[in-house]
């Protein structure tokens, strides 16, 4: 009978002792996997945050890329910019580091020429920014309230550099006005100030090469900027720009090539009796 008392205490104490210990192991079990659960949700987090910056930081880049691609684009590496108030129109010119541009070609007689239109391409002006600072040129700013684009055609002497539209706004204008609706003319004559211009096309083709040549009275042409005059392209929607120059210094004799078909106005201009004239003209160039 002793016996059985005793094995039965024994039994007893082997399952207390074994159940203690079971629990021991199943607690810690618990708490090995709660902190590693809490790990996994730690790292989750740092990765998510980490993802999210590499979203930032990748839109950045985007940004970064865009302007990358954009220079691939156009093959310029200097940054053009128009700053204008209620007094001034100031042109600042930048490397990609964001250093001033300063060493420039003359250029018909000039180191930067400003070609503006406002919108509707019908107010057209071809001034003569002076040289202000380091890459900074200014001109006074007479224009009316408007919409407008910028060309600011230089010869950089150490970097590519193609003309680009910088666009710009004059005072508090209500609304854009841009129609992009120019109509080709169906005459090429025009009269500014009593004096008549005839613009003669050789080809309306797309990426032939092209003579204007203009019918006007050369007994009062002067030289404008070291040629018998300038001319001036941009297709309809203010994006591709052309300055062309006289094929020789005796006639009114241009040369160029229209690499996309589409409408174009043109300015040619010169220097009568001392007054410069811009005469405007709208081809269509087809395949």
């Amino acid at each position: 009978m002793i016996k059985w008392a005793l094995a039965g205490i024994l039994y007893v104490t082997v399952v207390i002792l074994g159940f203690e210990a079971y629990d021991k192991c199943f607690t810690e079990d618990k708490s090995t996997a709660a902190q590693t659960e809490e790990h996994g949700k730690q790292a989750m987090k740092m990765d998510v945050e980490s993802h999210d910056e590499t979203g930032e930081s990748g839109e950045s880049g985007g940004h970064a890329h865009e302007a990358s691609s954009e220079t691939n684009h156009d093959g310029s590496e200097i940054n053009a910019f128009v700053q204008n108030d209620q007094k001034n129109i100031k042109i600042h010119l930048k490397d990609k580091a964001g250093n001033p541009v300063d060493e420039l070609e003359i250029n018909h007689e000039k180191e930067l020429h400003l070609i503006i239109v406002d919108e509707q391409l019908q107010k057209y002006y071809h001034v003569h920014p002076e040289r202000t600072g380091k890459g900074e040129f200014t001109i006074e700013n007479n224009l009316p309230e408007g919409f407008y684009k910028a060309f600011i055609d230089i010869k950089p002497k150490n970097f590519a550099y193609k003309v680009e539209p910088v666009s710009f706004i004059v005072g508090n204008p209500s609304s854009s006005t841009h129609g992009h609706e120019l109509i080709p003319d169906t005459t090429f004559s025009k009269e500014v100030d009593g004096e008549t211009v005839t613009l003669k096309v050789s080809t309306f083709k797309v990426g032939e090469p092209v003579t204007l040549s203009f019918d006007l009275d050369q007994t009062n042409l002067t030289p404008y900027l070291g040629a018998m005059g300038h001319v001036v392209i941009l297709d309809e929607y203010g994006k591709e720009f052309l300055h062309v120059h006289p094929s020789n210094e005796k006639e009114p004799i241009f040369e160029t090539t229209f690499e996309k078909p589409g409408i174009y106005k043109i300015w040619a201009e010169f220097k009568q009796n001392g007054t410069v004239r811009a005469f405007p003209f709208v081809v269509e160039i087809k395949e």
